[in-house]
This record gives structure tokens, sequence and C-alpha cells, in this order.
């Protein structure tokens, strides 16, 4: 199996509702899809949906790069020498890991296998937590009811604008959730050290399952004087964006017990999965996340994550607010609880 050709396309999708996190909003996702052709009939597909925020990388530069890829034309989508040849051309993480997307879509067709089962399934189902972006209180509360009575038992609340505003709108949410969800908290870089240790000392009574980066990455040192008992439920984002960056920060001292891994911001499941493995070996916990992005990116995430021994979270709500997704399949969500689906590569088509 050779690939035979390559197409490239960009798709703007609007949001069912507007998204905030500090600092930046959306109300639609842009997104750049591509679609590789083998010799003998298959295709295998992947997209890429940059956090320009987080990587630098725009969907029209990822787009670029997928149109100036005709150099994959010929290759075998299971050679590790295309693996090193992608690493090498491609610049940005999310054109590459749409272009790994369509490699390991390919593998998986070709072996009739659904994805997860190629590279050695180690879990069947996980809940995945739903994401409140800022907003008022009196919203924070209408969507979480929403998000309750569709079943899910896990939620993210996106903080950093205002502590006061985070404070009080994470309290109403406990007294009228109590037990029934778990909160997870992202503040996206938003707090100084200060606000920090006042957010930590006003929530000491509240159980979150995890606090996502709640300081630019540079403050590691800050984090390691606080309790162990709040490292192990800190979790980084920005401040891991691939292997290297791993390596560097547990050399250092890792002051995160989990990490948040996205294909959009290290390069693909290929690379993932490493970055999974390396935090096996260090005894780290990982939580996959996601961009807004379509089922097929979502899909691919969930493949890698059933996949690796340090998964224990799942964030990949974010082809849940799309107003009309470019691909359909890939996984099944029922109750909150995410599984894929018994189709070959990533379950994935076009819609």
């Amino acid at each position: 199996m050779k690939v035979d050709s390559i197409r490239a396309w960009a798709s703007d999708v609007p949001l069912t509702r507007p998204y905030a996190i500090s600092g930046a909003s959306w109300d639609s996702v842009e997104m750049a899809f591509c679609e590789l052709r083998t010799d003998d009939g298959l295709v295998g597909h992947g997209m890429a949906s940059p956090a320009t925020e987080v990587t630098g990388e725009t969907r029209d530069a990822s787009l670029r790069e997928l149109q100036a890829a005709g150099w994959i034309v010929g290759a075998d989508p299971d050679d590790i020498g295309v693996l090193a040849e992608l690493e090498r051309r491609t610049n940005g993480p999310a054109a590459r890991a749409a272009l790994d997307m369509a490699l390991c879509d390919l593998v998986g067709k070709r072996a009739r296998l659904p994805l997860v089962e190629l590279l050695g399934r180690v879990k069947t189902t996980l809940p995945t937590s739903v994401t409140i972006g800022v907003k008022p209180v009196v919203e924070t509360l209408a969507e979480a009811r929403e998000y309750v009575e569709r079943g899910f038992t896990t939620i993210k609340v996106k903080v950093g604008a205002s502590l006061d505003e985070d404070l009080a709108r994470l309290t109403m949410l406990m007294v009228e959730f109590e037990d029934q969800i778990k909160i997870r908290v992202d503040a996206n870089q938003g707090w100084s050290e200060s606000q920090l240790v006042e957010f930590l000392e006003e929530t000491e009574d509240f159980a979150f399952e995890m606090i996502e980066q709640p300081l630019p990455p540079g403050h590691e040192s800050f984090l390691r004087k606080l309790p162990l008992d709040v490292q192990r439920i800190l979790c980084a984002d920005e401040s891991v964006h691939d292997e290297q960056a791993l390596s560097r920060m547990c050399d250092e001292g890792m002051p995160y017990g989990i990490v948040n891994v996205k294909l959009q911001k290290c390069g693909g499941p290929r690379a993932a999965m490493r970055i999974a493995n390396a935090c096996h070996e260090r005894k780290l916990a990982v939580m996959w996340g996601c961009n807004d992005e379509s089922a097929l990116g979502i899909a691919a995430a969930l493949h890698v994550a059933f996949a690796s021994k340090a998964t224990r979270y799942l964030d990949l709500d974010g082809s849940l607010d799309l107003a009309k997704d470019p691909f359909a399949g890939g996984f099944a969500i029922r109750g909150g609880e995410m599984s894929t689906i018994l189709r070959a590569g990533l379950g994935c088509e076009l819609a």
C-alpha cells in the first residue's frame, strides 16, 4: 500500500454557543483537513485545529503545510521512516497531527481493525468532562444543569478572568450539585501566584478533581513549594507541549501530577503515545484533551487514550458544540461515557 494522492481543504464551523477562556473567546472554529488515498483504494483522513495562543500556529498556516505535503505521495503509511520524515518536514504540530492521523487511519483500515486495537487496547470506556467557559454565575449554573440532565458527571470550569467571579461560580456549583458531579478547574494561565494562593485558601474545603494550568509556564519553582496534595491534582497544559518539555520539567522537579496531552499540541497520535509512555514511566497521570475540533480529531485522541496505561482522565468534548461537524462517527458517548466504535482505522467518515 502506497499513498497515491493527497488533498487538503479548510472549513469554518460555527459553535452552537460562544466560548470564552481567560484572555480569549470564540464563536466559530477554523479547521483544516487532509485526505490521503492509496493505490489500493483506501482513504485516510486527518484534521488540524491549532490553538494559536498556545503553539503560535494558525489554521491557514496548517492548511499551507498540508497543501505542500506532496512529498508523502509514494510513501507506505506503516513505514517508520515516513513518521521521521513527517516530523522533519512539518513545522506546525497541528498540521503534523493531521497527516499522522490520516496515516494511522490508513494503517487501521489496511488491517481492518480500529486503531486502538493495533496500538494495544488497555481501556474500553471512560467519562469525559464537558467544559463551561468563562461566564456569569447564572449562565454557568444553567449550562451545568443542562449537562447533568444529559448524563454528564464531570464538568470542567474555565476560570482566570476574575478571582471573585471564579469563587462565586464554583461555590454555587458546589452548593447546587454537591456529590452529583466532579469539578475540574482550568485557569488557562490566568492567575498570578498570589491569586492562586488565595484561590487555594478560599476553596480549601472543595474537592476539585484537578486544577489545570493555574499559572503561565516559568512559574514551576513556585508550584514546587505548594503542598504535595495540591501538586498531585495540578494539571500541566500549556507548560508541556511535547516529550522534550516533559523531560526537562521532570529533570528540574515535576510540580504537576497530571499532564494534558493534546494531539493538536504535540503533533499527532504517535507523538502523543510517546508522551503518554513517558508519563507512565514517571508515574504521572494523563488527561487527554482537545481544542474545538471535529469528531475526527476526537476519535484519534480517544484511540490513543485507550491504548495508554497512563490514561486517567478524558476531556474530549471538543466536537459537541459544533453547529455542523464535517465528519461523523468515530466514537460513542452515552451518559458522559466515551467509547470507540467497531470500525476500522479512526472509524470516521465525511458527513
